[in-house]
């Protein structure tokens, strides 16, 4: 196993270094930090403009191998990432946004996944039944509407149940609020203001996985090894936990493992709904904000997310699936 998993990170270290360094050729010839400072009123000095920006490494003045070469040398032997254009270390910022979207994003999404595979797998062994066509009718619903609408419903649904309960319950502003005095209280805060973006992101998450899990545990349930097993005389219940079920979760995990990696960045439009200053807020302010070594920084993490995902991937088809050799 352990040779397995190290010639995969490998394969995988080769691709993530490829993918940054284009992005970082893309992002040097498309951003253009110089205008940042040439919109300023009163104009300033361009000799000043073009100190700062050779300063920072984002002169377009500079040949863009010479910009690249600097760029991956401090990168690799110093983990200094750059800064922005008008100052501030890249590495700390997404260092802090880091930690504000796992806090989003993991109780959210680990529910959703969860509830969404044991309803998608208990759909499939009644299906046409009624329970099955509403947990059709309610994936496809939620399905259709995009995750800001979905993100505002529930802010509006908040909002009416603190004007009518006369409390503020829900908190959707942020990360953090006005800390009370008794114990505990910077936690209850938090998870006041968890509450609503987890179950938005519960509700995705179960609708995607349910869908998915019910159509694999389907063409399970309708394979041959199924049938046989029922024909040499083992229970229902058994044949569906047994062999349908574990079959069925191999593409699963697959699904689940790259779903977490690029949650990080792809939860963009629930922290800007709910004021999280998290990774997918930060990787469209880089793009507007013609910041190149924060866009590439961006670029870099999201590429490492799908890097690990691809690894736990690899991890559990090995364990679910005993066809696949590991060496």
């Amino acid at each position: 196993m352990g040779a397995y998993i190290a010639r995969r990170v490998a394969n995988y270290v080769v691709l993530l270094f490829i993918a940054v360094s284009l992005s970082y050729f893309l992002a040097a010839t498309q951003l253009h930090p110089r205008m940042l400072y040439q919109l300023v009123n009163p104009p300033l000095d361009p000799g000043a403009i073009e100190a700062n920006l050779r300063g920072r490494n984002l002169s377009d003045q500079v040949p863009l191998l010479e910009r690249y070469g600097v760029w991956l040398r401090d990168v690799v032997l110093h983990w200094n990432w750059g800064e922005a254009p008008k100052g501030g270390a890249v590495v700390d910022e997404v260092g802090r946004r880091i930690g504000v979207s796992i806090r989003l994003i993991t109780l959210g999404s680990l529910l959703g996944t969860l509830i969404g595979v044991l309803l998608g797998a208990w759909t499939a062994t009644r299906q046409y039944k009624p329970s099955d066509r509403a947990s059709t009718a309610g994936s496809l619903f939620i399905l259709s509407i995009p995750a800001f609408v979905i993100a505002s419903a529930l802010q509006v649904l908040g909002t009416k149940i603190n004007n009518a309960t006369g409390s503020r319950f829900f908190e959707f502003v942020g990360e953090t609020g006005d800390v009370g005095s008794y114990p505990g209280a910077a936690l209850v805060d938090r998870a006041q203001h968890l509450l609503l973006p987890t179950i938005a992101l519960t509700l995705i998450n179960l609708a995607f996985f349910s869908r998915i899990q019910r159509n694999l545990m389907l063409d399970a349930l309708g394979s041959d090894f199924v049938r046989t097993a029922r024909s040499k005389g083992l229970r229902r219940s058994r044949a569906v936990m047994k062999h349908a079920l574990r079959t069925s979760l191999i593409p699963t995990g697959t699904y689940f493992a790259f779903s977490i990696a690029t949650l990080f960045t792809g939860a963009t439009f629930m922290e800007i709904m709910f004021s999280f200053h998290g990774m997918g807020e930060y990787g469209v302010s880089t793009i507007t904000g013609q910041d190149v070594n924060g866009t590439v920084a961006v670029v870099a993490f999201s590429g490492a997310c799908v890097l690990v995902g691809a690894v736990l991937s690899d991890i559990a088809v090995a364990i679910l699936d005993p066809r696949v050799r590991l060496s």
